[in-house]
């Protein structure tokens, strides 16, 4: 098979029968298996066949299943449903990426399993259909993959901000007002914010100079040596002074996401969330590649954790979870990000 275990998985973007952008990389959290449907009728019947005998397997909680198919009669019925989504490749890319599909043409069908950080954990070839769903039947839940209790690589970090500062910046989103704002997405090479269901906050950004230097202080005083000594890492830049709002009311979320697989993101290395009161519920932040562990810093204390991780700030069931939001980079993130505006620029005026 093309790829081996122990390998990552590639990642990808591609249309499905329900969402014209699937972001591969999101499905982290829960046992993958991929199909890599043949276009002979009678081999690809027998293996939807298996397929749907197996249907029980795919909850989208222990595991999802994907069908990678090319040929047009099959994706012209194929509907997503809870578990099992059709990958649309008609050009053939997402099979080129995975081997199924060789670049004179040979072709290569296979059953495809992924650990929760797809990572593969084996394959077998399209025939022996059975062989691979005993396999899948007999993994242990995802948390336990690991053969150990896995824990996000992420940073506690208490007391960054007094209960003062805390409530004068919540004061401040109160009175200023706030708005809902979008998510980042990459349309040709820009990227450009959109509204859709995956997030529901509102934000306020905080543009007093004086508040900005009494943020920054305190960040380089008590947060950023814990960054260097847990990560190796020698914060230079923040990115943005956010204080953020789910509101239960609103059905404050963050489904799960990354924060910098956008070319106007690509330069974040670290996301922060601190706390900015503790008198609500629901809103954890959950890391879904290392298992059903949430995480909640105290009241003005910080998650900190890399931006290529997979996350999401679960649902605010009651009250109003505030928090303040930055993004921390280097020089080289900088230059990463300087590159980009100019390419930007130079599209917006050829001249």
């Amino acid at each position: 098979m093309p790829l081996v275990p122990g390998e990552a998985a590639p990642w990808f973007k591609a249309p499905t029968p329900s969402n014209p952008e699937y972001h591969f990389d999101t499905v982290a959290g829960r046992y993958v298996l991929l199909v890599f449907l043949p276009i002979e009728d009678e081999a690809r019947g027998a293996a939807l066949k298996a397929l749907a005998a197996h249907q029980g397997l795919f909850d989208d909680l222990r595991a999802s299943a994907f069908v990678v198919v090319r040929d047009p009669e099959t994706a012209a019925t194929a509907r997503d449903i809870r578990g099992l989504r059709w990958f649309l490749d008609a050009e053939g890319a997402v099979s080129r990426l995975y081997g199924a599909l060789a670049e004179d043409g040979t072709e290569e069908f296979f059953w495809l399993v992924l650990d929760p950080t797809l990572r593969v954990l084996g394959a077998k070839p399209i025939e022996e259909a059975q062989a691979i769903f005993r396999y899948l039947a007999a993994l242990p839940a995802p948390e336990a993959h690991t053969g150990a209790a896995p824990a996000a690589p992420v940073l506690i970090a208490p007391r960054l901000f007094e209960p003062e500062l805390c409530r004068r910046l919540i004061e401040l989103h109160e009175a200023q007002g706030s708005e809902f704002t979008g998510v980042m997405r990459d349309r040709g090479e820009v990227t450009v914010a959109v509204m859709d269901d995956l997030k529901r906050r509102r934000d306020l950004v905080i543009d007093d100079p004086q508040l900005q230097d009494a943020i920054r202080e305190r960040l380089e005083r008590r947060l950023f040596p814990l960054i260097a000594r847990a990560f190796a890492f020698e914060v230079t830049r923040i990115e943005r002074y956010l204080v953020s709002c789910y509101d239960a009311t609103d059905g404050g979320v963050f489904h799960p996401h990354r924060d910098n697989v956008t070319f106007q993101t690509a330069h974040r290395k670290f996301a922060c969330s601190i706390n900015l009161n503790d008198d609500f519920e629901g809103g954890d932040l959950r890391f879904p590649e290392f298992g059903p562990q949430s995480y909640r810093p105290p009241l003005g204390g910080a998650v900190v954790f890399s931006c290529a991780l997979l996350h999401e700030a679960l649902r605010v069931t009651q009250g109003r979870r505030y928090a303040f939001l930055p993004f921390f980079t280097d020089e080289a993130g900088a230059a990463v990000r300087a590159a980009y505006d100019a390419r930007v620029a130079a599209r917006a005026d050829p001249e």
